[in-house]
């Protein structure tokens, strides 16, 4: 029979016919103007808290990025360190070595090749000592200075001779920095007052 079957036109016309858009719901809910200002507030504060809450989240992620790129900076400056502070036991001892040297070899003295190996300790050490401020690492000369507990160590008091109370009057062991950071204490004596 013709009315079983109904085309989609039809279904479509009849559907239109009784949508969810009733008028007469929307006549049953009607919203006040008081409670629309009072939802309006309400996501004005949600957009305040949201935009609060990413500022503070983005000020956190910069303050992540500027850590972690300092700390990267600072790997790579002083990534060296522990190399750095066996390489200045081995400056040291050249540096004893060619005092020793010097000390033998005399101008006087007949003995060339002793003289060649003084003058080869000599340029070795000059050498060791542009490397190492090429990288940052510089030998401290603390003498005549104030005393500084981060960067010297007391190893002895010594009578105050023509110096102030507390300055630096002999190194027995040169300290070290790179790039500013102590990595080796100077071992010195401290001029101080004579006790009588």
């Amino acid at each position: 029979s013709p009315c079983a079957f109904s085309t989609a036109a039809q279904q479509r016309s009849t559907g239109d016919e009784c949508g969810p858009e009733d008028p007469s719901e929307e006549a049953k809910h009607p919203l006040s103007d008081s409670a629309l200002e009072h939802k309006a507030i309400k996501l004005e504060e949600q957009v305040r808290d949201l935009t609060e809450r990413y500022r503070r989240a983005l000020a956190d992620s910069e303050n992540v990025r500027r850590r972690t790129q300092k700390f990267v900076e600072d790997a790579k400056l002083f990534g060296i360190q522990s190399f750095c502070r066996d390489l200045v036991e081995v400056a040291d001892i050249l540096e004893k070595t060619a005092e020793s040297a010097a000390g033998q070899a005399e101008p006087s003295d007949p003995n060339p090749a002793l003289k060649k190996i003084y003058e080869g300790l000599s340029l070795l050490e000059a050498k060791l000592q542009s490397v190492f401020a090429k990288h940052g690492l510089q030998k401290m000369n603390p003498v005549g200075g104030r005393y500084d507990p981060y960067e010297h160590e007391i190893i002895c008091h010594v009578p105050a001779e023509g110096l102030q109370p507390g300055t630096v009057a002999l190194v027995t062991q040169d300290g070290y920095k790179l790039h500013g950071r102590t990595i080796r204490h100077a071992l010195v004596g401290v001029a101080v007052e004579a006790q009588e």
